[in-house]
């Protein structure tokens, strides 16, 4: 052999070494499954920052959180300044008449704080005065007018800037008032979902979010919503009681009234946010926080206490194996909050018991390593569109926050003049009597929208989350263990392709699965519906902390327009 020929051959094989090296850093883990290798390759690259970090579906929002940090505003100061941009730039995803979770890490304390921000049922909203106006007239379920809750997440706002925000709502408010009065760009994602709103016949609803009340804005446009300016400036002036017992909260009753609603004053009168403690699941030396029902986060918590009794890292990630024991810990982690998920002030629900250790075993023992189970019950006897955002600080204080109506535009009703749709929440309430999110009076209904963070041997990790309704703990766990258990970064973690159990055997897998993994699913009973592109799955944002170097480092998946930015 010439020294020219092995010379290209030690080139040939340092060049291979290096695009096996890049890969495993930038998409880093090769699917197993008998097939060539495959690797798979993120979209994005992580964004990584020593000052500050934000990520969100929207990049206007994105950047609005991230002016505010830099204006020298905290974490919890960037988030409502964040949330309040989605308002106005995602409206078919959240609105000031929905509600919110939200979980706050405070750094120099080494405290975690959740706050419940979600509204309630009418008082007068009882099962057999719904039944009644449902069949008057002609309603199957719970929607429109009906399915219409206090609005909580404005409260929450307040609440919780008050407590642990440095600047006044005023400050935070402005980029939103900014773009509400002056008109924003809307994005092709964006005016595609935007255009189901063509369909509601809603007059004030067609005014406040259609061009001259007949077409959504098209790509590119620019969107104006003066009504919705006009309230944030209430808000900024007069505070939260311009929302809940001012001009705001009777147009909403007046509008209520109109259609024959149970909304009264009082009801947004006494509505409050609630401080709760979340809750928390370990995992090996980790710890997942999520908060306390009456959301979903419980069921995140019982599918990691599952998935502790098997050895998911010898599995392999997204190997055959290891997606069937994802897959049935969902069913049967949903199984029970489908039984006892609701509001606990109304209800004893056996949250200690769900996420115990003892229970998790019996439970893990139900799983059946070669085939699917089709509809689980609980283990326990007895009696939409979202918007996501991750945000730290210079200071290292970390914010959860998920923001929605449920359903696209909510239940599509909007008080005239208030430039925001109304929830439709009220749709996740039980019509069966005696169950524990049956409707009740100034009860709080079934909720989807969960934040979450975790913590490695008592130290804080990430602060992340998924949208997508009903598919929000499974996400969670999948993106959790991309992290504790797979070593991936903030992008990676979010973006690597992930499964959705639905119903029964159904599963959503997205493209970068190999089909041989699929095919032994098949052969287990598992019924594969294979996406060409991502979705289905809700998009994702995470945080991650280097305790080491101090830098914050973010994702945001491309499921959404969204991004993480940093300075």
């Amino acid at each position: 052999m010439d020294r020219s020929t092995l010379s290209n051959r030690v080139i040939f094989v340092l060049l291979l070494i290096l695009v096996v090296f890049f890969g495993f850093q930038r998409g880093g883990l090769r699917q197993l499954g008998g097939e060539p290798e495959m690797v798979f390759e993120t979209r994005r690259s992580p964004v990584a920052g020593l000052r500050g970090v934000v990520a969100t579906s929207q990049p206007l929002a994105a950047n609005a959180g991230l002016d505010i940090l830099k204006q020298g505003g905290n974490a919890i100061d960037a988030a409502v300044a964040t949330a309040a941009v989605l308002t106005v730039v995602e409206p078919m995803s959240t609105s000031l008449g929905g509600d919110a979770f939200i979980m706050v890490y405070l750094a120099e304390e080494q405290k975690l704080i959740g706050l419940n921000a979600s509204g309630r049922a009418p008082h007068s909203m009882t099962l057999e005065k719904l039944n009644e106006k449902l069949e008057k007239h002609e309603m199957e379920q719970i929607a429109g007018i009906y399915s219409v809750t206090v609005p909580g997440a404005v409260d929450g706002w307040f609440k919780v800037l008050e407590e642990y925000g440095t600047l006044s709502m005023a400050e935070v408010l402005e980029p939103a008032i900014h773009y509400a009065k002056h008109g924003f760009p809307v994005s092709e994602r964006i005016a595609d979902a935007w255009s189901s709103l063509e369909r509601n016949e809603e007059q004030s609803t067609r005014e406040t979010w259609l061009i001259n009340g007949m077409h959504a804005p098209n790509a590119g446009e620019v969107f104006v919503n003066k009504d919705l300016a006009r309230t944030f400036e209430m808000l900024a002036s007069e505070g939260r009681d311009a929302f809940y017992t001012g001009a705001i909260a009777e147009a909403i009753v007046e509008y209520s009234d109109q259609h024959d609603g149970f909304l009264t004053l009082q009801d947004l009168k006494d509505h409050t946010s609630t401080w709760v403690e979340p809750i928390y699941a370990d995992y090996k030396n980790f710890r997942l926080y999520e908060l306390p029902p009456n959301g979903q986060g419980i069921a995140a918590l019982e599918m990691v206490k599952i998935l502790e009794n098997a050895d998911l890292g010898s599995m392999g990630h997204n190997s055959a194996e290891y997606l069937h024991h994802v897959i049935e810990a969902k069913k049967l982690a949903y199984a029970d909050i489908e039984k006892w998920n609701g509001d606990p002030e109304f209800n004893d629900l056996p949250i200690d018991r769900m996420i115990s250790s003892e229970y998790a075993k019996k439970q893990f023992g139900r799983i059946d390593q070669n085939s699917a189970m089709e509809h689980p019950e609980s283990g326990i006897s007895g009696n939409g569109d979202t918007v996501l955002l991750e945000v730290m600080d210079k200071n290292h204080n970390a914010v959860s926050f998920i923001y929605s109506l449920y359903s696209g535009f909510g239940s599509g009703l909007v008080a005239p003049g208030t430039g925001f749709t109304l929830q439709n929440r009220g749709a996740l309430f039980s019509r069966e009597p005696g169950h524990v999110n049956v409707v009740e009076p100034h009860k709080r209904p079934f909720h989807t929208i969960i934040p979450a963070m975790a913590f490695e041997d008592g130290e804080f990790l990430m602060t992340f989350g998924a949208m997508g309704g009903a598919v929000q703990p499974q996400q969670h766990v999948q993106i959790f263990l991309n992290v504790v258990e797979f070593g991936m970064n903030a992008q990676q973690a979010v973006e690597f392709p992930r499964i959705n159990h639905s119903r029964g055997l159904s599963v959503t897998v997205e493209p970068g699965i190999t089909s041989s993994v699929l095919a032994q699913l098949e052969s287990w009973g598992h019924d594969i519906e294979r996406r060409t592109t991502v979705g289905g799955v809700g998009g994702a944002q995470a945080i991650i902390f280097n305790r080491a170097t101090g830098a914050m480092i973010g994702g945001s998946t491309p499921h959404k327009d969204g991004m993480a930015v940093a300075y």
